[in-house]
């Protein structure tokens, strides 16, 4: 008997969730395990000799290689072991619910952005564009003001086009540069804007996320983006700080002459066509030929050279599809085998005071978010139960709807498998899991966010 591909043929319960709790064990925990016997030793003395510090074994802990562990096949594994608890139907209706999550639209419009993200990214590379804009950024900015300087833009540009990817693609590459001349890590700089890029995601007019939050709970953009403000503008000031403080000792970099304009063109018209609400395919699409055309006419690149660093690019995407293809059809077998709607009602089975229920939401977003791997498809899913906790307690759907928008961003920004860190992670080439603990932002912005709870805060929508 075959299944309408969105109907479910039981709830398996907790079961029905394990999928990303064996993708958490296969990709973490055997990157653990590869540890070698004499750093394992090293890392547990304290542990043993009662001499034991926190701080110090979680950074030891971060510094794991967790590329020993391809995420694709981590996914590959937590995708086998979901068709085979998937029960009530054949092998062949489970690989064709399997297949129905990977073709989503929302999957297959993320790989459309990483194929042409890849050609733009290996294309602006090749005929010069991120060594003409970082070689500008260095001649005018002292290296004090480059760090907030970038986390400034990637909160300015998001909050524009209301994209934190298109922001993570356009900046990410100027920032590694920018972290050659300053010898910081390129995890590090990868993190200020992918920090910076959620700010926008969060509270720009035009962000699915947005759009979503308010319109599941009934209120208008302007309502929602005051609250949310007083939330997220102090945990930006507090990001901002740190960042400026620890510019004070970088050193100068050696003097460069300003790139030419010409190269920095393909920059430019991304910039301003991303600013001025083009869609993020288009404006990838304008980056790509503005790069080809200046290249080719410059003398930069050779037409041929031009092409072959198109295929370069978006062959190197390679590995970041799989994930999403994998990662899509295993979220879509948690969903039809039942687990986030039995985590729904488990959530929501006690809820205790206007406090409780506002916590409540924020768990049943954040879990979502978990489990989707998408913040505006977590808000979707969670925005009836939501606006039904709302109603019930007499909650302000203002906050409410800030609540949806800003914790489903901040689990977003901390989940290896989200869109952003692993086309960070693609960038930069380093392990999304390398990324994570430079994130200020994003932790700063979901301590917030709590605090706004517990506390109360803002008054006036409490």
């Amino acid at each position: 008997m075959s299944h309408h591909p969105n109907t479910s043929p039981r709830s398996l319960g907790w079961l029905g969730l394990s999928p990303l709790f064996v993708f958490l064990a296969v990709y973490l925990l055997s990157s653990l395990l590869s540890v070698d016997f004499y750093r394992a030793v090293y890392l547990l003395r304290p542990l043993l000799s009662g001499d034991f510090d926190p701080v110090y074994f979680l950074r030891s802990l971060l510094s794991v290689d967790f590329y020993r562990m391809p995420i694709a096949v981590a996914f590959l594994v937590a995708s086998g072991y979901a068709l085979l608890i998937t029960r009530g139907v054949r092998l062949e209706e489970r690989i064709r619910q399997f297949s129905h999550g990977a073709a989503d639209s929302n999957i297959l419009l993320m790989i459309w952005i990483f194929v042409l993200a890849g050609a733009f990214a290996q294309g602006a590379k090749s005929m010069g564009a991120i060594d003409a804009t970082v070689n500008t950024i260095l001649s005018f900015l002292p290296s004090s003001f480059l760090l907030p300087g970038l986390f400034i833009a990637s909160c300015f540009i998001s909050l524009s086009i209301g994209t934190s990817v298109g922001t993570v693609v356009a900046l990410v590459p100027i920032a590694l540069g920018v972290a050659d001349s300053l010898g910081l890590s390129d995890a590090y700089v990868a993190a200020i804007v992918t920090g910076g890029a959620f700010f926008g995601d969060n509270l720009s007019f035009i962000s699915d996320t947005t759009i979503a939050a308010t319109r599941t709970q009934g209120c208008s953009m302007r309502d929602k983006f005051r609250v949310n403000l007083g939330i997220v503008l102090p945990a930006a000031l507090i990001a901002l700080v740190v960042y400026l403080l620890r510019g004070i000792d970088l050193p100068e970099p050696k003097f460069v002459e300003p790139g030419s304009f010409w190269l920095m063109l393909p920059y430019l018209l991304v910039l301003i066509s991303a600013l001025a609400g083009v869609n993020v395919l288009v404006v990838l699409g304008i980056g790509i030929l503005s790069s080809g055309l200046i290249g080719v006419l410059t003398g930069a690149i050779a037409p041929w050279g031009w092409v072959a660093a198109l295929g370069e690019g978006i062959s190197g995407m390679g590995e970041l599809i799989i994930v999403t293809l994998l990662a899509g059809g295993m979220l879509e077998l948690i969903r039809y085998n039942g687990g986030i709607d039995y985590l729904l009602s488990k959530l929501t089975h006690r809820i205790n005071g206007k406090r409780g229920a506002e916590l409540t939401i924020a768990a049943l977003v954040s879990v979502a978010n978990l489990c989707t791997a998408n913040n505006t498809i977590a808000i979707l899913t969670t925005g009836e139960v939501s606006r039904e906790i709302t109603e019930r307690y007499q909650l302000d759907p203002r906050k409410t709807a800030s609540i949806l928008d800003t914790f489903s961003c901040f689990v977003q920004g901390l989940i290896p498998y989200g869109a952003q860190l692993l086309l960070a992670s693609k960038l930069t080439g380093v392990s999304p899991i390398a990324i994570i603990p430079h994130l200020y932002y994003p932790f700063i912005m979901g301590g917030m966010a709590l605090l706004s709870i517990l506390l109360r805060y803002p008054r006036r929508y409490s």
